[in-house]
């Protein structure tokens, strides 16, 4: 099943090919010939049935229509308009706004899409190095995994059965860890290149940047506090900040006009046809591994139940880590979550802390080479050779790392506000 994977994936055919034919071929090694293949198409249904699922196009839906309109914009000038002036200031605004666009889109795509395109431009104009800005953006991109709402979280819960409620809270803190260690590296980064600092913004550009990006700043609070306050599930949250999203860009801002929604029903279409191929595709490949007992037997081969808590832990992360080096962090997410999940039983981890190890490891891996898909989207968006793109990267992916070692030193960095929030 794995030397089809890997010859099927060098010969260059698109991820969900390499899924399917590993597992009608361990379909037919179980079963014994074809007769059985009904139970593989059943098990790709049963990959996409989940009622979680839905929040997953409702989401890209939301992004598609804030990407196309001005919410994004307004974000970054608010951003601007407090910390721009100081050393730094345009960097550290560059992350916060890829913070806070993660919080109302969920898709570290959309977030290079939406806040590169404008900042990076003027980060070049300001004096950063082109490897330093690209780096910047698709590893600041990537908080989007971790701060609600998260595409990534939804897949771990739906796999995992881990509540979706308690993965989104729990990624708040985490996220917000690793935006002050890219910030603190930012202002390092400039005082050494000594990078001139932007025009102070008057109180008065202040207030107007703030009122502006007032309505943008609802979409967090009808995830966060809606699902927090117990008015929404992750579902529901999502089809509301659908519903927000056309209000604010169709009505408010009349930045998209009723042509423009053939444009972005399509984008949406297409990107959600390709993440369900995925997930249904995947469930099928991780029902005949778990049907064969071969997490038990990996798991027992290299000895890690017997590592303990943190031994898995770590082994989780290396493996995740390893693998969005290289494959779709969706695919990734399906094939190795279950193959963990007795080692994450048998030493009763918190599935709440290794979802969100394993989104965080997700993160790393999309903006690290040699495949990461953050660097392939901003090859695209941006039009830079590859070796620009990556040159920057190693300081970042440190950071990340180090978040990773401290999740796993301190769980209550991602624990405390779920714990909070969900007391009994």
């Amino acid at each position: 099943m794995v030397s089809t994977m890997i010859v099927l994936l060098l010969l260059g055919f698109p991820m969900m090919i390499p899924l399917i034919t590993a597992a009608a071929i361990g379909f037919y090694m179980m079963f014994n010939g074809f007769g059985q293949m009904d139970t593989l198409i059943q098990q790709m249904m049963a990959g996409i049935r989940p009622v979680s699922l839905i929040a997953v196009p409702m989401f890209i839906l939301a992004a598609d229509i804030m990407t196309r309109g001005q919410s994004a914009n307004r974000l970054i000038d608010m951003v601007m308009a407090f910390i721009g002036h100081i050393k730094g200031g345009l960097a550290v605004s560059t992350a916060a706004s890829c913070t806070l666009f993660g919080a109302v889109s969920g898709s570290t795509q959309a977030t290079v899409v939406a806040v590169g395109s404008p900042l990076r431009p003027k980060m070049l104009k300001a004096g950063y190095s082109d490897s330093f800005t690209l780096a910047l953006i698709i590893n600041a991109s990537d908080i989007a995994f971790l701060i609600p709402p998260s595409i990534g979280m939804i897949i771990y819960g739906v796999i995992s059965g881990t509540s979706i409620a308690e993965l989104f809270i729990a990624g708040i803190g985490p996220g917000l860890l690793i935006l002050v260690m890219f910030s603190v590296y930012c202002v390092i980064y400039s005082i050494i290149k000594d990078v001139p600092t932007e025009a102070k913004a008057s109180w008065r550009e202040r207030l107007t940047a703030v009122q502006q990006a007032l309505w943008p700043l609802g979409f967090p609070v009808i995830i966060v506090g809606g699902i927090y306050g117990g008015i929404f599930s992750p579902t529901e949250a999502a089809a509301a900040c659908v519903l927000y999203a056309i209000i604010l860009e169709f009505v408010v801002f009349r930045s998209l006009k009723l042509p423009d929604i053939y444009a972005i029903a399509k984008s949406t279409g297409l990107i959600t046809a390709v993440v369900f191929i995925l997930v249904g595709v995947g469930n099928s490949f991780s029902w005949i591994i778990s049907f064969a007992q071969i997490p038990q037997q990996i798991l027992t081969a290299v000895g890690i139940q017997e590592a303990g808590p943190i031994g898995v832990l770590i082994a989780i992360c290396v493996a995740f880590f390893v693998a969005c080096m290289f494959v779709d962090p969706i695919v990734v997410i399906l094939v190795l979550t279950p193959i963990f999940a007795p080692a994450v039983e048998s030493t009763g981890l918190d599935p709440v802390l290794v979802g969100i190890l394993i989104t965080l490891q997700v993160a790393i891996g999309s903006a690290t080479p040699p495949f990461g898909c953050d660097i392939f989207t901003a090859i695209a968006i941006f039009k830079r050779p590859y070796f620009d793109v990556i040159k920057g990267t190693p300081p970042f992916v440190f950071m990340l790392i180090l978040a990773a070692a401290l999740l796993i030193m301190f769980p209550q960095i991602a624990l405390f506000l779920r714990d909070l929030a969900f007391a009994d």
